[in-house]
C-alpha cells in the first residue's frame, strides 16, 4: 500500500515522540540526584551520565523502529553514516541547567533527509510539553497550533541569544550584545539552543540567534520555526582578525519583517 508522504513524516514523527519521551524519563529520574560528571570541548562543557543514557534510550527506540537509518548523537557520534535518513538527537540540551536544577532543558530529536528536516520533535520534560513539526504539516505543542511572532520593529522584539563554550568567542559575543540591547525590548539567554527555538516557534520570544550551534542542537528547532513561519538564516564563519578569535558559524531566526535587520546587526 502506498504511503503519502504526509503519512510518512507523521509515522517518523511518531518515532521521534516515543524517542524523546524515553530519553525524558531517564533525565527526570536523574535530576537533582548525585551525578558522574566530564567535560568535552572546555572545562566548562560538561557531559553527564545523565546525558549517555537518555541518548542511549533514543538510540535503543531507533535502532529497533528504523534500523535501516543513520544517528547523529552529540554524544554517541555518527553511525549508519551514507543512509538515506539520518536521524540528528540532542539527549541533553540545557546539560549546565540540568546539572544545577535550573528547570531549562530538552530533547531534540529530528530526522533529516538529503533536502532538510522531515519531523521534528523538542521534548520538555519538566513541563511534559512536546514541540513538534513535520515538514508538510502544521507545527504544534501537544494539540495547540504554534503561532510565532508577526513583529516587525527591533525596539518591539524580545531576542533569545546563548554563548559559546570558548572564552574568546564569548568576549565578541558580549560585544554583539552591548550592540544589540539598546536597540531591542530585551534579551533573553534560555542556555538550551532547542528550546529557545521551539520558544520562537511558538512566540515566547520573537526572535533568536545564536553562534557556535551544533546540528543537534537545531536540527527540530529549525523545522518548528520554518514551519512557524520565521526565517532562518545561517550565520557564516567570521575568520580572525584584530587579535580576535574566529567566530564559528551560526543562526538567526525571526519573523520576515524583522530578519534583515537583525541579521545585520549579529552577523
Amino acid at each position: 500500500m502506498h504511503v503519502s508522504d504526509a503519512e510518512f513524516e507523521n509515522q517518523l514523527l511518531e518515532v521521534a515522540q516515543r524517542a524523546a519521551r524515553a530519553a525524558g524519563a531517564e533525565l527526570m529520574s536523574r535530576w537533582g540526584g548525585p551525578l558522574k560528571v566530564q567535560t568535552k570541548s572546555t572545562d566548562t562543557d560538561p557531559v553527564s551520565e545523565a546525558d549517555l543514557a537518555a541518548e542511549r534510550a533514543i538510540r535503543t527506540i531507533l535502532g529497533s523502529e528504523r534500523p535501516q537509518d543513520a544517528i547523529l548523537g552529540e554524544e554517541g557520534g555518527e553511525t549508519g553514516a551514507g543512509s538515506e535518513l539520518r536521524w540528528v538527537v540532542d539527549p541533553l540540551d540545557g546539560t549546565v541547567n540540568y546539572l544545577y536544577g535550573l528547570p531549562t532543558f530538552v530533547v531534540s530529536v529530528a530526522c533529516e533527509d538529503a533536502n532538510g528536516g522531515l519531523a521534528g520533535v523538542v521534548y520538555d520534560p519538566v513541563r511534559d510539553l512536546t514541540f513538534c513539526a513535520t515538514r508538510s504539516g502544521k507545527p504544534v505543542c501537544g494539540d495547540e497550533a504554534l503561532v510565532a511572532s508577526d513583529v516587525g520593529e527591533l525596539r518591539q522584539a524580545l531576542v533569545a541569544t546563548g554563548f559559546a563554550y570558548d572564552p574568546g568567542v564569548r568576549a565578541v559575543q558580549g560585544g554583539i550584545v552591548a550592540r544589540l540591547l539598546p536597540l531591542v525590548r530585551d534579551v533573553r539567554r534560555a542556555g538550551a539552543a532547542a528550546l529557545d527555538l521551539a520558544w520562537c516557534a511558538s512566540g515566547r520570544v520573537d526572535a533568536y540567534y545564536e553562534r557556535g550551534v551544533k546540528p543537534w542542537d537545531i536540527a527540530a528547532g529549525t523545522l518548528l520555526c520554518e514551519r512557524a513561519g520565521l526565517v532562518v538564516r545561517r550565520l557564516e564563519t567570521v575568520p580572525a582578525a584584530d587579535g580576535q578569535v574566529e567566530l564559528p558559524t551560526g543562526i538567526v531566526v525571526a519573523p520576515p519583517a524583522l530578519i534583515d535587520a537583525l541579521y545585520e546587526l549579529v552577523s
